[in-house]
């Protein structure tokens, strides 16, 4: 079983930042396709981040310039550091990871950008 736990949102204003964390654990031994996902009130589940295979990096067209993905792996963690957030940033944040044919799910953390 493999289990995903998001950490870091909150309340900010516009202009400002947020670095969110989700650690890994359980019976997986790579992060290598940890990605984070995010859903507005209303809205269905979107994209935001993701490491492909080979280390690369894709970012949502909504992100890029904004957010940063990283991870270490030591650690199992994977962070997404977000900047110059926007009201239209709010929403719940999903990391997400690809293991043994599956794809699994955190609980979600919330982002919540005054205006």
């Amino acid at each position: 079983q493999v289990q995903l736990v998001e950490s870091g949102g909150g309340l900010v204003q516009a202009g400002g930042s947020l670095r969110l964390s989700c650690k890994v654990s359980g019976s997986i031994s790579s992060i290598n396709a940890m990605g984070w996902y995010r859903q507005a009130p209303g809205n269905q589940r979107e994209f935001v981040a993701r490491f492909l295979s080979g280390g690369a990096i894709v970012y949502a067209d909504s992100a890029k310039g904004r957010f940063t993905l990283s991870r270490d792996n030591a650690e199992k963690t994977a962070y997404l550091q977000m900047n110059s957030l926007k009201p239209e940033d709010t929403a719940v944040y999903f990391c997400t990871t690809d293991w043994g044919g599956r794809r699994y799910w955190g609980q979600g953390t919330q982002v919540t950008v005054a205006s």
